[in-house]
């Protein structure tokens, strides 16, 4: 019985151990966010501007989003706060998306801008091809574990 008990124990800690290891990985090796005053001008100058919100359908205590995210035609730009997780990617979509059963039905109609690898401010240079009032909701989406983290319907 006791050894069952130390294989247990030693099980659950591992489990732990491993969840506590990806949470916190993404936070230890985050690069430096872009400085605020790039991000303040580049929102001065936007064509659109929408509201991540943590009260998103398929958004939880583990995957979620809050601040403003701003958005020109070369340009788009975030500050805020994303809850911490591995390999979040930048979409932009056609229709407004809020849980993960929409994203994947509609991911075939979306384009990806990039990874985001900062969990508070974000800028991503827009590909020459994408016109952005071709779209009208951005998403932060968890590529690794197919989770749904928040979006914003910007027109």
């Amino acid at each position: 019985m006791r050894i069952l008990l130390l294989v247990v124990s030693h099980l659950v800690f591992a489990v732990a151990g491993f969840a506590l290891g990806i949470y916190t990985l993404p936070i230890l090796t985050q690069p430096e966010s872009p400085p605020m005053e790039d991000i303040k001008a580049i929102s001065e100058h936007a064509l659109y501007s929408a509201t991540f919100d943590k009260e998103r359908i398929d958004s939880d205590f583990l995957h979620w989003g809050e601040g403003t995210v701003s958005i020109s035609d070369k340009q788009i730009v975030f500050s805020g706060e994303l809850a911490p997780g591995p390999d979040y990617k930048l979409y932009l979509s056609p229709v407004f998306v809020e849980t993960e059963a929409n994203f994947s039905q509609y991911k075939d109609t979306m384009i990806q801008i990039g990874d985001i690898n900062t969990f508070d401010r974000f800028s991503f240079n827009l590909p020459e091809a994408v016109n952005v009032a071709e779209y009208n909701t951005v998403i932060v989406w968890c590529e690794s574990f197919g989770e749904f983290i928040t979006s914003a319907q910007y027109r």
